[in-house]
């Protein structure tokens, strides 16, 4: 019983020094909070499968000394998982780290796996679902509407929010199907979600088209589908979670593009590639437009 207790007690203190030696360094904020009943815009950052210890570390202390982030923004980076650590200790506090993936399962014999409650444990807050690049598979079997919602409802369970990636392929577009394709992924979501749920998701819009290719919809086209998706959500979850609900853009956001896709009036935010490896990941940032 003594052995219990004292392994007991070691792990404990083994997970207080952990959280005790993440003393990030600070942030900077600048301007006006988003009023109230309006929709804080969310940048999110993607580093997909890239970066080295040393570049992590060299992009965190890039990041302190970038300047003050609007106060109506929050900040978020899904970085690999073999870098989380290293983020929660390094990167200034005012940007929450994420992950881009969690399993379906909880704790035990799944290997390989990284489940939601482990995440939350290290102290993640966020993590990125259904990216296209997941949902088309690479060597392995892609994953369908169906896991990806199921892996969204567990991820929420566990605390996490989760930006919840959709998006239609260039021949869909070119067909005229682009809010069909983002329909029938949200609707295994909007089936199992209840309406509490989708306060801690953002739906991130990505064309697959324009994803790594240097190609973007104007903000007029992007525009014109996060409209969709939300009148979508407004007719099929409710108008009220509709309102409130953040719908990101994610087709090669960058700073040259940014304020232009900003400016749109149902485009809250961004879920950048390449840029978020870089200072022009600031440029997104400072691209928001004051309240």
């Amino acid at each position: 019983v003594q052995k219990i207790h004292l392994t007991s007690l070691s792990t404990s203190i083994s997970i207080m020094a952990f959280a005790d030696s993440c003393s990030r360094p600070a942030g900077a904020s600048k301007g006006s909070e988003a009023p109230e009943g309006t929709r804080k815009y969310l940048l999110g950052g993607n580093w997909k499968a890239n970066g080295t210890v040393a570049s992590v570390e060299q992009i965190c202390s890039d990041f302190i000394d970038a300047g003050p982030i609007p106060a109506n923004a929050e900040v978020v980076i899904g970085v690999p998982f073999i870098h989380i650590p290293i983020c929660l200790q390094s990167m200034r506090s005012d940007i929450e780290i994420a992950a881009q993936n969690c399993s379906l399962t909880g704790t035990g014999a799944y290997t390989g796996e990284v489940c939601a409650s482990q995440l939350k444990d290290l102290g993640v807050t966020w993590v990125i679902l259904g990216h296209s690049e997941r949902r088309e598979g690479f060597g392995m079997a892609g994953e369908d509407s169906e896991l990806v919602a199921k892996k969204t409802k567990m991820a929420l369970s566990e605390g996490l929010k989760v930006m919840l990636c959709i998006g239609e392929k260039k021949e869909e577009r070119e067909a005229g199907t682009t809010m069909d394709v983002c329909a029938e992924q949200l609707k295994p979501a909007a089936e199992i979600l209840s309406k509490e749920d989708w306060a801690n998701v953002s739906i991130a819009y990505e064309p697959v088209w324009a994803i790594g290719t240097g190609l973007t919809a104007t903000p007029e086209m992007a525009q014109e589908t996060h409209a969709n998706i939300r009148q979508w959500m407004s007719d099929n979850v409710g108008a009220d979670v509709a309102s409130a609900v953040r719908i990101q853009y994610g087709g090669s956001m960058k700073g040259a593009n940014a304020e232009g896709l900003l400016s749109q009036p149902d485009i809250d935010g961004g879920l950048i590639g390449g840029a978020s490896l870089k200072l022009d990941f600031f440029t997104c940032i400072n691209a928001v437009p004051s309240p």
